[in-house]
């Protein structure tokens, strides 16, 4: 049995919803290992090897008419659901937000608040997006998602070194300057902006949780969280279920044990701060081999690799960027 992350690498549920269905319907799809393209593994999809199906997505419209299939085929499934607000120069591609936040209530209305999160995540504080910004899109945005979730999941924004390059690009083409929370006075003020995360949530009875953050927020109501949560996994399903702790993820990441079905430099909505994507040509050049009929997500392998059917055959590298999109 297995969990699968539909996907912290691509917005599979926005970009990839029919190859997914054609995925569930054929019982298996075929996962790249992103650290040797020789090393292709054949993943079951079928129920009865499914604990859950984690769904992550900014935009998840296109999947809502293929729930009723999933429901049907006996699948247990929950939503990180990512709603904040940026300007088009950090997130080019994205639909407007009363749009997202109406396809976030159908959601909830569809398969109950328990089952989507809200991730507010990544907080960026820069000079075009200072802390009253985000206290103002936190307080808009948990208004209209009051008895829609359960959960308001968060983290801040890291600079990861992949990512300097872009953001020196796009300092030169806007002027704005991204903050680092990390230390100095920026720090205090992102924890003054999660004592109001904690307010915001509790007011609207949601529960706050941080997102691989190894600082203790318990004073400000923050519990630490997991995106891949075991425990919500059980509740959901009914079942009593025990997952071990993924230690391909960072230190202080809470998230068990799951299976990436999503690929790296696959997502169309390029956010600038995204790990995932290291060029939109790069992005550009996988989507053309994008084929809604194959096993895998990008490319068709057919007899050209070998395909393993044990988990012996890869050996994942410790990612410390293997985190939520």
């Amino acid at each position: 049995m297995a969990i699968i992350s539909v996907s912290r690498r691509t917005d599979i549920p926005a970009f990839f919803s029919e190859w997914f269905m054609k995925r569930i319907r054929a019982g298996f799809f075929h996962r790249l290992n992103p650290f040797n393209s020789h090393q292709v593994r054949r993943i079951s999809l079928e129920p009865d090897n499914v604990d859950a199906i984690v769904f992550w997505s900014k935009n998840p419209q296109p999947l809502l008419k293929y729930l009723t299939e999933l429901d049907q085929r006996g699948y247990c499934y929950y939503f990180q659901f990512t709603l904040n607000s940026y300007d088009s120069c950090f997130e080019p591609h994205l639909p407007p937000l009363e749009e997202r936040i109406d396809t976030f209530r159908r959601l909830s209305s569809r398969i109950g608040p328990e089952r989507v999160v809200w991730r507010y995540d990544p907080i960026i504080l820069s000079s075009a997006t200072p802390p009253d910004y985000h206290v103002e899109m936190i307080n808009r945005i948990a208004a209209k998602l009051h008895d829609s979730t359960e959960r308001l999941m968060f983290s801040f924004f890291d600079f990861y070194p992949k990512l300097r390059s872009r953001l020196r690009e796009l300092e030169q083409r806007s002027g704005i300057t991204i903050h680092d929370t990390s230390s100095g006075i920026h720090e205090l003020i992102a924890y003054e902006l999660v004592r109001h995360i904690g307010r915001v949530a509790a007011s609207h009875s949601m529960g706050a949780y941080s997102c691989a953050d190894e600082r203790d927020l318990s004073a400000l109501d923050v519990r630490h969280g997991s995106c891949i949560d075991g425990d919500l996994i059980a509740a959901i399903s009914g079942r009593a279920l025990r997952f071990a702790r993924d230690r391909h993820q960072r230190a202080a990441c809470c998230c068990v044990e799951s299976i990436e079905m999503g690929m790296y430099d696959t997502c169309p909505y390029q956010c600038v701060y995204c790990y995932a994507n290291r060029s939109g040509k790069g992005v550009e050049a996988n989507l053309l081999k994008h084929d809604p009929s194959s096993a895998s997500i990008i490319g068709n392998f057919g007899e050209s690799v070998e395909i393993s059917l044990s988990d012996s055959s890869e050996k994942v590298r410790n990612d410390k960027y293997n985190t939520p999109i």
